[in-house]
């Protein structure tokens, strides 16, 4: 599956600001005086599978990129601290149905989940286990930071189940490493890959990132060259979203070189030409798999998921969040738990489930919500069938959707019929472009939102 030559020139005409789409309607439309209450009475109404997510908010080292809610210590006794305080919240979640329930999606991200001890994650571990049944073919994620990596953490995440591992490398250059504070050597990245790979762990991922200080076309080339050396399983090459007045670290970034517009468009050409020229499939966006992976089967298949961890083979079920900042999912609700570390461990000290903000969901954003998922998994899209569903007439509904839609058909990005939207193989690179015309809440441009490409 490659993807064709990409074509700088779209690139600069269409690249704006607009949402990832790992939710919608977005995160910015949360509302803090949404009533907890209610966002817990629709969790405690679901039935079908399970997807949990723990937020491990701790690391080590400030990597002046990351825009992620993450804590900075070295003192691992707060851990501790913080295992208490998840089981409490688990503890404290109503229980209805759940023992018919099973789990068939896990994920550990951070912050660093390898801050943890290996007797912390078996504590973790354990915990989970004894109040949720897990299905036996259950995805089990966690995300690592192979710095500060050992085979004992390798191996006590692998006895509690974990069968997919990712983490970033970034840059393999050292100018960059040192611009953006995460120093990592080629023999970190490699022991990582042999203890994962030889304690059992199936699939093994990395990010990437481009436009970050120092990078060039060059230098990119032999970041590509080097990291695809280790075979890994998927690729998510992002983009660098340079926000300092979002995430104040980044400002220290401007003391380096930061890549021009056209370096940065540059080495997107480069990741996409290069990934696809060495057999890995382009799902979409900035996540590339090997042709058997499950992300390219579900791709092919039309099963292929997008939530808050980005795309997933493990759709239509409850995303169930822990730790501050979650953010959980039903068929019609969102809600997101305290950012705050302070205010997490006081609503759970004080018997409260430390909701900080949620949505319900009305009509209107279930049926742009099937849209605008569909697009962005299929990268298609029939009218007669969203028809169907929701008993509209789908053209005289999105009259004006279709409308903003010609922008792309006249550069060769959808092919629209009277009865279908499909987005082309250079349309996948511009999908949350082609997404937003079926956005009630998010205008073409609006700056609150990275740029799309």
């Amino acid at each position: 599956m490659s993807s064709p030559p990409v074509d700088l020139e779209l690139v600069r005409k269409h690249n704006r600001p607009g949402p990832r789409y790992t939710s919608y309607p977005t995160a910015l439309q949360f509302r803090e005086d949404a009533e907890p209450g209610r966002l817990i009475d629709a969790a405690r109404a679901e039935r079908g599978g399970l997807s949990l997510y723990f937020h491990l908010p701790f690391c080590e080292s400030l990597c002046w990129f990351c825009g992620c809610n993450k804590v900075i210590t070295s003192d691992n006794a707060r851990a501790d601290i913080y295992l208490d305080a998840l089981e409490r919240e688990m503890a404290l979640f109503p229980d209805d149905g759940v023992a018919e329930r099973r789990v068939v999606q896990l994920h550990f991200g951070g912050g660093t989940p390898n801050f943890l001890s290996p007797a912390q994650i078996t504590r973790l571990g354990r915990a989970l286990r004894s109040r949720f049944d897990f299905a036996a073919d259950a995805e089990c994620s966690v995300e690592l930071d192979p710095r500060f990596l050992t085979l004992d953490q390798v191996r006590a995440f692998r006895e509690i189940g974990m069968t997919r591992a990712s983490f970033g490398i970034q840059d393999v250059n050292e100018d960059v490493q040192r611009a953006v504070h995460r120093v990592q050597s080629g023999e970190c990245n490699e022991r990582a890959f042999a203890w994962l790979r030889g304690e059992g762990f199936r699939s093994v991922n990395v990010d990437l990132i481009y436009g970050l200080p120092n990078q060039t076309p060059a230098s990119y080339a032999e970041t590509l060259r080097r990291v695809l050396e280790y075979a890994p399983d998927r690729f998510a090459v992002f983009s660098y979203a340079h926000v300092p007045w979002m995430v104040p670290a980044q400002k220290i970034l401007e003391r380096s070189s930061l890549p021009d517009p056209g370096d940065k468009l540059a080495m997107l050409k480069l990741v996409i030409e290069t990934l696809t020229g060495n057999g890995y499939a382009f799902i979409g966006m900035d996540h590339f798999a090997l042709p058997d992976d499950e992300l390219v089967r579900a791709l092919e298949a039309k099963t292929l998921q997008r939530n808050f961890q980005g795309y997933s083979t493990r759709g239509g079920v409850e995303i169930r969040g822990f730790g501050v900042s979650a953010v959980s999912q039903t068929a019609r609700t969102y809600r997101q738990n305290r950012k705050s570390l302070e205010q997490y461990y006081a609503d759970l000290a004080a018997g409260r489930l430390p909701v900080e903000r949620g949505l319900e969901l009305d009509d209107e954003d279930i049926l742009r919500r099937h849209i605008i998922m569909r697009l962005m998994c299929d990268f298609g899209l029939e009218f007669g069938e969203v028809e169907k569903l929701y008993g509209i007439r789908f053209t005289e509904k999105f009259r004006d959707s279709i409308v903003q839609l010609a922008a792309f058909a006249e550069d060769g990005l959808v092919e629209l019929t009277e009865r279908s939207i499909r987005v082309t193989g250079p349309g996948r690179l511009f999908i949350r472009n082609i997404a937003m015309c079926f956005d009630a809440y998010t205008a073409p441009g609006e700056g609150r939102h990275s740029k799309t490409i």
